[in-house]
């Protein structure tokens, strides 16, 4: 179990499960308040950058290829929040 513990997958997964559970107890605790679905999506965009990471190797990619990838995680993650800001602005 020791061994197991040491792996950074295992560690990986057990901070993405947390996570997981932290965003659900936020959009059930919260419901969908502007704070709420802030944190969760930056919880998202976090898991979403473990993911890659570690479960798809980026860790040990190019520098220009990381640099891609966190920016993409970066810009994506900015235009939802973005439209999302937006939407909360347009009259209903």
């Amino acid at each position: 179990m020791l061994e197991l513990m040491r792996r950074t997958a295992t560690v990986v997964w057990i901070v993405l499960s947390l996570a997981t559970g932290v965003s659900w107890w936020l959009a059930e605790r919260e419901g969908s308040t502007a704070g709420a679905t802030v944190l969760i999506m930056l919880i998202a965009a976090f898991k979403a950058r473990m993911v890659m990471l570690h479960f798809m190797e980026l860790k040990a990619a190019p520098l220009p290829w990381r640099c891609v990838f966190e920016g993409w995680v970066v810009i994506f993650t900015g235009v939802i929040l973005a439209g999302y800001w937006v939407s909360l602005a347009a009259p209903h």
